[in-house]
């Protein structure tokens, strides 16, 4: 059996899926994507496909690595992106070739079930308590909602005041055993994330995520000084090299990799054992598509530290096509009770509606995120 063909198709609303077909008809799916960089990715597969044409699918690691260690320039977001999609899809092949979900191949499943938590409240979050009342309604005992707008370096309090006042609606309305994640998305500086974590204390929540850029991971330890409350990272880090200091250091409490930005389903779980070593817990980044949703959970099956996922059913990115809409049998990927089953199809455990995703690669996209700026016209963190 060799790699073929490798296709890669741009679809709303900001996804781009990769179907690697071999000679004797099989196929697998990922989702090599940078959300706003979508061409750039497609590019970068493009260019490692030469690697693959003709090569065993089956020889996942020594492909990765090839592809990671064949160009003297390593890692980084578009590189790690392009690889991770196509380990996904290489793993979606070989699971389908033994007739067996990935996790199976990986050690197999230590759970049946993950709790899932979704988004309320968009970029710019303002009017969050219906939006609890109506997750509530539909099952889910967990959100996550960014924090602030534009915060520059030092700012008012009035913005942290409306952080908690936020907050404190959806403690009000969720009851104390309701799990609230609250995504500082890189948009706050240290002195700010002191304030603010010390402030929303009371609040009990699930954990504080990306409280500072993962460039300055060093703050982390201070800011803990300031909460109990767990401090979660990860979404923009890449590969077990990239977690190594931060797990050495101690200050996370939570990991994040994104399975389709870290290098794929095998070094995600090469980077949930070394959390697991560190008694760190393990919470898979993914406001991306159902593809990148089923790696995931093929992660998470085997992967006794992960204690939650996120998903993107519903989230306010999905106004042009929503998690489920790509996918055959929605059933595939069972939500009750605030918990998503782990699939148990061979493979990713899902198939993905093909026609769909080539009719809807004409339309395409052109997502970007916005650009912000603070009230002195200085470039602002989105």
């Amino acid at each position: 059996m060799k790699i073929a063909k490798l296709e890669l198709f741009k679809v709303p609303p900001r996804w781009l899926f990769l179907k690697i077909t071999t000679d004797d008809g099989l196929s697998g799916w990922g989702e090599p994507i940078v959300e706003g960089k979508a061409d750039t990715v497609a590019a970068a597969v493009e260019e490692l496909s030469q690697d693959l044409i003709g090569k065993d699918p089956r020889r996942i690691e020594d492909l990765w690595q090839v592809m990671y260690r064949g160009g003297f320039y390593r890692g980084g977001p578009i590189l790690m992106s392009a690889i991770s999609g196509i380990e996904q899809a290489l793993w979606d092949i070989k699971g389908k070739f033994y007739g067996a979900p990935v996790y199976e191949l990986l050690g197999g499943a230590c759970r049946d079930k993950i709790k899932v938590y979704n988004w309320i409240g968009g970029d710019r979050p303002s009017d969050v308590r219906d939006a609890v009342k109506r997750q509530i309604a539909s099952g889910v005992s967990a959100v996550k909602m960014n924090a602030t707008e534009e915060l520059h370096y030092i700012d008012s309090f009035d913005k942290v005041q409306q952080v908690i006042e936020r907050v404190a609606a959806v403690r009000e309305t969720g009851g104390p055993s309701f799990g609230i994640g609250i995504d500082f998305h890189g948009r706050v500086h240290k002195a700010m994330a002191k304030i603010l974590v010390k402030e929303l204390e009371p609040y009990r929540l699930m954990f504080i995520e990306e409280p500072v850029l993962p460039e300055n991971n060093e703050a982390l330890k201070e800011i803990a000084r300031h909460t109990s409350t767990p401090i979660a990272t990860g979404e923009r880090m890449y590969t077990r090299w990239g977690f190594k200091e931060l797990l050495h250091q101690g200050v996370a409490d939570i990991i994040q990799p994104d399975v389709s930005h870290a290098g794929g389903i095998l070094e995600t779980r090469k980077i949930a054992a070394m959390a697991e070593a560190y008694d760190v817990a393990l919470a898979p980044h993914c406001p991306l598509g159902p593809v990148a949703l089923a790696a995931c959970l093929q992660v998470d099956a085997c992967s006794p530290n992960a204690f939650i996922q996120e998903q993107s059913l519903g989230i306010h990115y999905n106004a042009d096509g929503d998690l489920l809409d790509y996918v055959k049998d929605a059933g595939s990927l069972r939500y009750e009770g605030g918990f998503v089953a782990v699939p148990e199809g061979p493979g990713l455990g899902i198939e993905v509606d093909e026609d769909k995703i080539r009719e809807l690669a004409k339309k395409g996209h052109d997502w970007h995120n916005p650009v912000w700026r603070n009230e002195d016209g200085t470039v602002a963190e989105w």
